[in-house]
């Protein structure tokens, strides 16, 4: 019964404001050796009647810029203008995954990048809580306390019914009001929700918010849709051998299937200025992903990447 109100007050909620914009600020610890290096985004869980998108709410700030720049110089290619990507005006955003949620079944999609591939992971995985008489107020809400365990972490979550929306950052959702605030068992990873408002948006920009796409450049390329156990192998095909797609790139024949006879050619420069051989290539892309997975070893959901 408490779900099936909860639901019709968020019903409620949506009809007579279509789209809202909730951000966190997103504390996390990407080393686990190294707990006093801490990276900060500010995230972005945009709602409208059809579902939730939560992203970096910088990455979405840095793409409208670069889109606006773009469109500049499109209009006038005769200006003689260039887009500086390294002049220091655009923050990039650490986080590059999105999360979508449709309504009303809650199905939950992980937009996540390997090398040049983009994947669109499905989880229908239930998420249960124990709700707690706790409370403490976040912003000018009172928030009530709730836990999970979900992806190999135990979680801590704070909600509030004067938020009547069932959502929250990441995949959390499912309680009797909006997530404000959300922090695992370690501290390694905390959502604060800092600020929020109403989105005036047209039809199309709804469709974008709630839609099978996040607004990020990054992910503008063709997904591959997989459920988490292809995930996990195509993720372990990599960090197993993380040179495979360059080599094949690299030797890749030019005219399709059919083949031409021909093979492409890619040259990359050294330091010192002259051509690298594809050995060096893939082992300096070893060395990079070696080197990756030492310092970011403690992601919001370890059991993905086990």
């Amino acid at each position: 019964m408490k779900k099936i109100f909860s639901v019709l007050i968020f019903i409620s909620a949506l009809a007579t404001a279509q789209s809202h914009r909730f951000v966190y600020e997103y504390k996390y610890i990407p080393n686990i050796k190294e707990k006093d290096t801490i990276r900060k985004d500010m995230m972005a869980l945009d709602i409208t009647d059809k579902g939730s998108v939560y992203q970096s709410l910088t990455r979405m700030e840095r793409d409208s810029i670069v889109k606006a720049r773009i469109d500049e110089i499109m209009k006038n290619p005769d200006g003689n203008k260039k887009l500086d990507f390294g002049s220091g005006k655009f923050q990039k955003g650490t986080v590059e995954y999105v999360v979508n949620k449709s309504y009303p079944d809650y199905k939950t999609t992980l937009k996540q990048r390997i090398q040049s591939d983009n994947y669109l992971i499905s989880d229908d995985k239930k998420i249960d809580w124990k709700i707690g008489t706790e409370t403490q107020k976040i912003m000018n809400y009172t928030a009530q306390k709730a836990s999970t365990t979900f992806g190999g972490r135990d979680w801590t979550a704070w909600f509030t019914t004067d938020l009547p929306f069932p959502d929250g950052p990441y995949k959390f959702h499912g309680l009797p009001g909006l997530i404000v605030k959300l922090e695992d068992s370690t501290g390694s990873h905390i959502m604060t929700m800092v600020a929020n408002k109403k989105l005036n948006t047209t039809a199309e920009e709804e469709k974008q918010i709630a839609g099978k796409k996040g607004t990020s450049f990054s992910f503008s390329m063709q997904e591959i849709v997989v459920n988490e156990a292809q995930f996990k192998k195509a993720w372990k095909n990599y960090i197993t051998d993380p040179g495979k797609n360059l080599r094949e790139m690299m030797t890749k024949p030019l005219g399709g299937a059919s083949g031409s006879g021909y093979t492409s050619t890619v040259v990359f420069g050294g330091d010192n200025g002259k051509p690298m051989d594809t050995k060096e290539i893939v082992k300096n892309l070893e060395n990079s992903v070696k080197k990756m997975l030492e310092t970011n070893n403690n992601r919001i959901e370890p059991t993905l990447y086990n």
